[in-house]
């Protein structure tokens, strides 16, 4: 074996040697890891007797989208979104000056249909005492009362097109319909307003209902009074509710009935707009059923992109992360459909990011 053979198998155990010390430090250190202290629970399966649970959302008892039956520039809005307003409050007016001009001459035709009255009506006095003493025949008697009639009706209808105009010019100044807070405005000072189109919204901050969805197979179970349980989470608040109204018909939402909620106790950190979950009262064999279901805290779900997943500890002690699919929520805890079994131990919080293959120090 001449030298340069010798050098190269020198080389290359060196090379060796330095790869093996280096998967030596990855060992120690993956082994070395500081473990995530973590709090778990073990699963259990429970029998679904539980509450029937629906999302919804809040809607002021008290709502109004404004609008007008004119069409014309909007002159001034005098309010903002926010702004408290009181009944019969202005709050916004549209160019009325077409309608000024039609106003003058609906007057002019008044006054000129009363003139003709005038004189339409002295006429037929004049006529009917002649008839009276056999001065006037019958046929010139009623062709002068013909006259009286026609300048009467003209005279009315003249008075009640000034009244259609007058009707006219509500739309023109936009009111508030009751006592309340402006929610939203969809137009602008100087845009053209078309008839129907929305202007301002309306709404009083006192009281809220919420409007969910049932579905078919159990909406013959909820009636009207009926007490339930109102969880918003983005506020971390439940109230007591109750049933209002029970909708006949599903045909425009979609095969589910609309159900309106009243809450009976009001607080000012409720806005219009917010979700909020229902639960209704268990009612067996309808709302609930006799299966076996598996529910988590909510806390311990890990969400990805469209993944909803969560930690399971193994047998060395340590994460391991475990994508599933999730059924309904009540409360606090979700449903898992599948991926999870009763008896595995999941982590429900940690004191550290987790990761697959996390060292644990479980409480």
């Amino acid at each position: 074996m001449n030298t340069k053979h010798i050098y190269k198998i020198i080389a290359l155990s060196v090379i060796l040697s330095l790869v093996s010390c280096k998967e030596d430090d990855k060992k120690i250190t993956l082994n070395d890891a500081t473990p995530i202290t973590v709090s778990v629970e073990t699963v259990t399966s429970n029998s679904d007797n539980s509450a029937l649970t629906v999302s919804g959302s809040i809607e002021a008892t008290n709502n109004a989208t404004l609008s007008t039956r004119l069409m014309g520039y909007v002159d001034r809005i005098y309010v903002d979104v926010g702004d408290v307003v009181t009944k019969g409050q202005l709050l916004l007016s549209i160019n009325s000056s077409d309608l000024k001009a039609k106003s003058a001459q609906v007057t002019a035709s008044i006054t000129e249909a009363n003139a003709a009255f005038q004189n339409a009506e002295k006429d037929y006095q004049r006529f009917k005492n002649l008839f009276e003493e056999n001065s006037a025949s019958q046929k010139e008697l009623d062709d002068i009362t013909a006259r009286y009639n026609m300048a009467k009706a003209r005279l009315e209808a003249a008075k009640q097109m000034k009244n259609e105009v007058d009707a006219q010019f509500a739309y023109t100044n936009i009111r508030a319909p009751f006592k309340g807070i402006v929610a939203a405005k969809y137009i602008e000072a100087g845009t053209l307003a078309n008839p129907g189109m929305p202007l301002l919204s309306v709404e009083s901050p006192d009281n809220f209902d919420v409007m969910v969805r049932v579905p078919e197979h159990v909406i013959s179970k909820v009636k009207p009074n009926m007490d339930v349980r109102i969880n918003v989470s983005s506020i971390n608040a439940r109230f007591n509710g109750k049933v209002k109204e029970v909708s006949a018909s599903s045909t425009l939402s979609g095969g589910q009935y609309l159900v309106k909620i009243t809450l009976k106790e009001p607080t000012k950190n409720i806005r219009s707009g917010m979700f909020a979950s229902v639960e209704f009262p268990t009612i067996e064999g309808d709302i609930a059923s006799a299966s076996q279901s598996i529910f988590i805290p909510t806390k311990a779900l890990v969400h990805k992109g469209q993944l909803t997943g969560l930690y399971t500890v193994s047998q060395q002690n340590t994460a391991i992360l475990r994508w599933i699919r999730i059924g309904r929520s009540m409360g606090e805890n979700t449903e898992v459909l599948s991926g999870l079994t009763a008896g595995e131990t999941i982590i429900t919080s940690s004191q550290g990011k987790l990761y697959n293959g996390a060292k644990l120090n479980i409480k």
